[in-house]
């Protein structure tokens, strides 16, 4: 039941997307379980170096042999500053005597080669490549499609839809501003472009062809028929598998999102230089009031790599960085499986209660 256009031409069972978190959350265990469980869990990639992207994929061919997803960050071009890289520096430092770990150090780079990352895809065969915060090239779109390889891409406003689909992609997800994470804004500015999604979803899906998958604030089966309702092909769930036993996010992280309710996020930019939604720290609040300019991302992402690893080997949330949707207080520590199953049981009794079933 609830079969799709997007379910069959990924080839999964449910339309369950568990969403692309980088940083850690999506272990391999991760993926393969909600692949195994009829969904498809996917892989974020984009803090990753080409090798570690390798071994991953291996590992997760070894636990599922069902459809999965692997996600990178298009990259973007930087304007910053060494003032600016240098004052911020200053800032930070502050942060690092207090968690005792070394002052101003150097960083030989301030991302991955994206380049070198797409090569691994390619190379590795995956069945389905998503990207966010912008377009990867004609070239690279292409190869994939010559092997067979599905793309998704990320939309957060129906401009940036139509884009998608006019480049070539297979599927767009819409992401809310509910959504935990980084905004996938590649057009406007990030705070222009703030759309709920349960308005954006039908707006996308009035003007694309091509399957839709909302993204934002969805954490049951209530979310997953609504979405469908409103022209969604399928869901993309983030926050409803952190708090899950195969989850990479830490202890602490884990324990906040369960202690945590819808007005708990906010969007900062004080991580990464680039708009996300997350569980408010003292880091942000701190930060919210700094008069300075943060650094775009890459680089403020590179810069404070190393307080939130510190802070993380503390046991200190106040530090890291825990991105999250507004779906908090529906969170659980269900497994992986029991959140797809629960998920699919809810709305296939909503779906029954709606027709008149029993």
């Amino acid at each position: 039941m609830l079969m799709t256009e997007l379910t069959r031409l990924l080839g999964i069972k449910y339309p369950i997307i568990q969403a692309p978190m980088a940083g850690g959350p999506t272990t391999p265990e991760l993926v393969a379980a909600v692949s195994n469980a009829g969904g498809l869990g996917s892989l974020g990639a984009g803090y990753l170096t080409p090798e570690q992207i390798r071994s991953t994929i291996r590992e997760i061919r070894k636990l599922t042999d069902r459809p999965f997803a692997v996600n990178l960050f298009i990259p973007g071009k930087t304007n910053t500053p060494d003032e600016t890289i240098q004052k911020m520096t200053e800032v930070l430092d502050g942060y690092r005597e207090k968690l005792g770990i070394a002052v101003s150090p150097t960083l030989a780079k301030y991302e991955e080669s994206f380049a070198e990352q797409v090569q691994v895809i390619l190379e590795e065969n995956v069945p389905v490549f998503s990207f966010t915060f912008g377009l990867p090239s004609s070239d690279i779109m292409e190869a994939m499609k010559q092997r067979g390889i599905l793309l998704v891409g990320t939309a957060t406003t129906v401009e940036e839809a139509v884009q998608l689909e006019l480049a070539g992609v297979h599927a767009i997800a819409a992401q809310g501003s509910e959504a935990g994470g980084h905004r996938g804004t590649f057009m406007k500015k990030a705070e222009d472009s703030l759309i709920g999604t349960i308005a954006l979803v039908p707006q996308i899906a009035d003007r694309v062809s091509i399957p839709v998958i909302a993204s934002g604030g969805i954490m049951d089966g209530r979310g997953l028929v609504a979405s469908l309702v409103l022209g969604a092909s399928a869901v993309q769930m983030g926050t409803a598998f952190l708090a899950c036993p195969e989850s990479g996010a830490h202890a602490a992280f884990k324990q906040r999102i369960m202690q945590s309710d819808e007005a708990s996020t906010a969007i900062t930019y004080a991580y990464s230089g680039k708009a996300a939604r997350g569980i408010q720290t003292e880091f942000m609040k701190e930060l919210k009031s700094y008069e300075g300019v943060i650094p775009e991302y890459p680089i403020q992402n590179a810069m404070t790599r190393d307080i939130r690893q510190a802070a993380a080997r503390a046991n200190n949330p106040e530090y890291m960085s825990m991105w999250a949707g507004q779906g908090l207080r529906l969170a659980g520590e269900r497994t992986a499986a029991g959140t797809v199953e629960l998920v699919m049981e809810q709305a296939e009794a909503l779906v029954g209660k709606m027709s008149g079933r029993s």
